[in-house]
């Protein structure tokens, strides 16, 4: 009788326990077993389950490989624990992906979002790239915090929040990547391993284990305040990021808020700005500075503040986002202040002027040039983004497309030596205004900008 006892007493456990799990609608997608539910389509990279782990082997002469699920996912909570055998090793995790068997000449072609996995000293666990596609969408140099997360030759856990248009994602429980995206609402999830450059990097094993899906009642995951959204909807601010403090500096609808520079109404005669397609545009004049219709600036100033917007280039294009413009100065041409350089570094002769290329695309123009990589520079006639942040210590950085280009401290000596070598030089305490406009230039090129939004920064 008590051996019945105690069987029947497991067996409510069990049902307890099955039950607990139901409710929670997590569901397994790696068995612990076999691969039952995957496949692999591209790359010479091995899979296989070995104690109770997916173990990927990086293969030489082999394009990145892909093992991916077979059935396909919407809105979801994805969470797994991966382990990187390497630091030269590199993975990921793609979400809401396709593949297309004519790409790469035949050989297929994996392509969408992929949450980043790097040992690297780079250091961008949790990123979020676009494969095959878009390529970086979100760099973890625009959340430095979540860096020091991933911890190489240990296991680490990843959790991935897709819901509607949102991608978050956090590593080992700190908060690292926050996407606002137009594409992709549903596809599959796909475990990555990299192509590798040497045949000394082939071999090494990336690890996966304990990965799970919730699919039914989500609710998204409160972020930390602070973090940097970025947000492919134009002129759109998220919920999070309108309670962090961010507003946009153009509604994508009307030219509100701005006025042009030293003038008392917006211009628009013929080749002026206009406001069309959600975006501010400067129409194509003669490539004049500011000899058409003049800038435009801000009707308020700013002091300390992060400032994003996104810019697209016509041809040959010259134009620039400035700061710290007080109207104050006695010019001729374009009003005077802090100038981020917007340019076609490959056809406008500028970018071949000043000194060390500092007249050349995200520089502080005639002052700082800017350090980009080719592969963050994105092709005239699409979209770039912009960054400018200026902190309540006067620090200054600029970035291009995630990455950034470049840093300084307003008013140190170093930004005064530099000064006094520019044109700069001829205006009294040039860039160390309290607090400034900000400003759009017209230098007789067709440029286009969009969701321009400011969150003020306080000590």
């Amino acid at each position: 009788m008590k051996t019945n006892n105690i069987f029947y007493c497991f067996i409510a456990i069990l049902f307890i326990v099955s039950d607990a799990r139901a409710q929670t609608g997590w569901t397994n997608l790696f068995d612990g077993k076999t691969l039952k539910g995957w496949k692999q389509v591209t790359g010479k990279a091995t899979y296989s389950v070995e104690n109770g782990e997916i173990v990927g082997v990086s293969a030489v002469e082999s394009s990145n490989s892909f093992l991916v699920t077979e059935k396909e996912y919407g809105d979801f909570i994805l969470e797994l624990d991966t382990k990187v055998e390497s630091p030269v090793s590199n993975s990921g995790v793609q979400t809401r992906s396709h593949f297309d068997p004519a790409g790469n000449n035949g050989a297929g072609k994996v392509y969408g979002r992929q949450v980043e996995i790097d040992p690297s000293d780079r250091r961008w666990t949790g990123g979020i790239e676009d494969e095959a596609r878009r390529d970086w969408l979100y760099t973890l140099q625009y959340n430095p915090k979540a860096q020091p997360a991933f911890k190489q030759g240990e296991w680490n856990h990843l959790k991935i929040e897709c819901i509607g248009n949102t991608t978050k994602t956090w590593v080992n429980g700190v908060a690292a990547a926050y996407v606002v995206d137009t594409v992709d609402s549903k596809g599959f999830i796909g475990l990555q391993v990299h192509a590798v450059g040497k045949s000394e990097d082939a071999g090494k094993k990336i690890y996966f284990k304990n990965i799970r899906i919730k699919t039914t009642n989500l609710k998204p995951t409160p972020f930390p305040p602070g973090v940097f959204v970025v947000d492919y909807v134009s002129n759109h601010l998220t919920d999070y990021e309108k309670k962090d403090g961010w507003k946009l500096l153009f509604d994508g609808k009307t030219n509100a808020g701005w006025i042009g520079a030293n003038m008392s109404t917006f211009p628009t005669k013929p080749n002026g700005w206009v406001v069309r397609d959600g975006t501010m545009t400067i129409l194509g004049s003669n490539g004049g500075e500011a000899a058409n219709v003049g800038d435009i600036v801000t009707k308020e100033e700013f002091s300390a503040f992060d400032l994003s917007f996104e810019f697209k280039m016509s041809r040959g294009a010259n134009s620039g986002v400035k700061y710290f413009v007080t109207l104050n100065e006695d010019t001729k041409g374009s009003a005077i202040g802090l100038e981020y350089q917007v340019l076609d570094d490959a056809v406008h002769p500028d970018a071949k002027l000043g000194r060390n290329g500092d007249r050349t695309l995200a520089s502080l123009y005639d002052l700082i040039p800017s350090n980009k990589p080719p592969r963050f520079v994105r092709p005239i006639g699409t979209w770039n983004s912009g960054r400018i942040i200026v902190y309540p210590n006067n620090h200054v950085e600029h970035y291009l497309n995630g990455i950034k280009v470049l840093e300084y401290k307003r008013g140190s000596k170093e930004f005064k030596d530099l000064v006094a070598i520019s044109k700069y030089v001829v205006w009294k305490n040039f860039g160390e205004a309290k607090q400034g406009h900000i400003l759009l230039q017209d230098h007789g090129f067709e440029v286009n900008f969009r969701s321009i939004k400011i969150k003020p920064l306080h000590d």
